[in-house]
């Protein structure tokens, strides 16, 4: 396949014919003006008024997707911002938020280091949004039927990672359960007026799947719920992707998704009317995002092209849409040659050649580099807050090795890959096999360097202890012995765990190899168990 090359498409608003009536109108407003009617000039004015244009880009990205994403170290400025998805019930206490079921809060920070890489992405000026729902699992209305526990699983989420942003991604039975809308709708409120009071606004975004004629009718309760329990909503976003039967055979992915857009427009003009909120076409516009899945969709014959994404951003551009984003970053590139049937949807590249060019450059175009918002879709008064870092700030913290997460880096120690240390406050990770090699190497470039910046030590990390344990505990470990799995041994007094056959293999060099060396450091709790048996 050869990388497509197009032009830069513009979007044109077909002409039209003046009516009488329109004609009419237009003579009486040039008359008036020609007359000298400033009066005249002030009313055709504020008929055409737009509230604060303020549009952003933010791409979304899979948190427990494998390969891991490194949302913290946007390569341009159309990936400083993200959505995170996605935050849904846990299996076995729908009051619980967990990432995709897969990770407590707690458990994301521990394997996925999520807090320190959110602290490092607020450092570089980026900004994270935090997604509720998703499509697979249940969101957290779904079965969280007390009214505080749920009010208090969304504010848990909000304070530990200290958003201003969410997403509300409700699709499938999330969407058709209408007793959970309400619960929902309550929930947020709830939430909104907290952080209101504390002084720490909360911009809140509705995305729903859409069709070319627009919003389902659980869709469109959707947004009715939230404006009827005074939400103060931002914006509603669409996914323009998998349309399935409802797309014309002919219609490009572009087109359909033009049309999607077009047709909720009309229909959020009568929600907002119904609710007693009157606003211009501007307005409405400004309180809209699209959200296209890039390359392959779900749908084998749909693909939503380099070409879809310059023709998408150029309509947005012209009706001035208030937000763009895409799913997902993770799939931002072409796919090895190894993946052989790109019509299979992959978590990790898009499906179609792209050469040098990524649909967040394209989609992003022209968006502002900081994520903002419209004016809530409500017409409250009050101006949207500037958005705060994602982070509250890290104060530096000197290299204590009785305190740190991590070994402190040593000169003379070997690092296979995938280790993690700490130097100057900073937590690293080896890209490849390392001794010797300064972390943070001023004169290095990244693919000279072994090491990867993973974020800051944050306040809050646990020390890494380290049990010794006194000699006969466990036999010492010998390089010329074959180790099965959960063999324990003793290296200078410290117990080990094979998880897997190994021999030769140092416990004291592996163990700090994550999830991917033989060895592991035993706890506390675990030597005790074994000793007292």
């Amino acid at each position: 396949m050869t990388t497509e090359m197009v032009p830069v498409p513009v979007y044109v608003r077909p002409t039209r014919r003046l009516g009488f009536w329109r004609m009419t109108l237009a003579v009486f407003v040039v008359l008036s003006l020609t007359a000298g009617s400033f009066a005249g000039w002030q009313w055709w004015a504020s008929s055409r008024a737009v509230a604060a244009y303020d549009p952003w880009f933010a791409s979304y990205v899979d948190v427990t997707a494998t390969p891991s994403y490194a949302f913290e170290s946007p390569t341009t400025t159309s990936r400083e911002n993200v959505v995170l998805s996605f935050i849904v019930a846990a299996t076995d206490d729908p009051c619980e938020p967990t990432w995709g079921t897969a990770y407590s809060l707690d458990e994301a920070s521990a394997s996925l280091d999520l807090d320190r890489r959110l602290a490092r992405l607020s450092q570089l000026g980026g900004h994270a949004t935090i997604s509720f729902g998703g499509a697979i699992n249940d969101e957290l209305a779904t079965g969280c039927t007390n009214a505080s526990k749920l009010a208090r699983a969304y504010s848990t989420v909000i304070d530990r990672y200290q958003t201003s942003h969410i997403d509300l991604d409700i699709e499938n039975t999330a969407l058709s359960d209408s007793a959970a809308g309400e619960r929902r709708a309550a929930a947020i409120k709830t939430v909104q007026d907290k952080q209101e009071a504390a002084g720490t606004p909360l911009v809140v975004w509705l995305t729903l799947p859409v069709a070319p004629h627009g919003l389902t009718d659980d869709g469109q309760r959707a947004v009715e719920q939230l404006l009827a329990a005074g939400v103060d909503l931002a914006g509603v976003n669409v996914m323009t992707m998998e349309y399935g039967e409802s797309k014309k055979p002919t219609a490009s992915m572009a087109d359909a998704s033009i049309d999607a857009l077009n047709a909720t427009h009309a229909q959020l003009g009568v929600l907002n009317s119904a609710a007693g909120i009157e606003m211009t076409d501007a307005d409405l516009w400004s309180r809209i995002g699209a959200t296209p899945m890039i390359g392959q969709n779900g749908t084998v014959d749909e693909v939503f092209g380099l070409a879809d994404a310059r023709i998408l951003n150029a309509f947005a551009q012209d009706k001035q849409l208030g937000r763009m984003s895409m799913w997902s970053l993770n799939r931002d590139r072409t796919c090895s040659p190894n993946y052989v049937d790109v019509k299979q949807v992959s978590d990790a590249c898009s499906g179609v050649e792209q050469g040098d060019q990524t649909f967040s450059d394209i989609l992003g175009a022209k968006f502002t580099a900081v994520a903002g918002s419209a004016p809530p879709l409500t017409g409250a008064a009050a101006a949207t807050p500037t958005p705060q870092p994602t982070t509250a700030p890290v104060d530096f913290i000197e290299d204590n090795p009785l305190t740190s997460p991590y070994p402190i880096w040593s000169v003379d120690t070997i690092y296979p890959k995938n280790t993690k240390i700490v130097r100057n406050s900073n937590v690293y990770e080896t890209k490849w096999w390392s001794q010797g090699d300064i972390p943070d190497n001023a004169a290095l470039q990244a693919f000279e360097t072994p090491w990867e910046l993973v974020g800051p030590v944050l306040a809050t990390d646990t020390p890494q202890v380290q049990i010794l344990l006194p000699e006969g505990s466990y036999a010492n470990w010998s390089p010329t012995e074959i180790y099965e799995a959960s063999a324990r041994v003793l290296l200078a007094g410290v117990p080990y765990q094979s998880k897997w056959w190994n021999q030769a293999a140092s416990p004291s060099a592996t163990a700090l190899n994550g999830e991917t060396g033989p060895w592991r450091l035993l706890t506390a709790i675990e030597v005790t168990e074994r000793l007292e048996q």
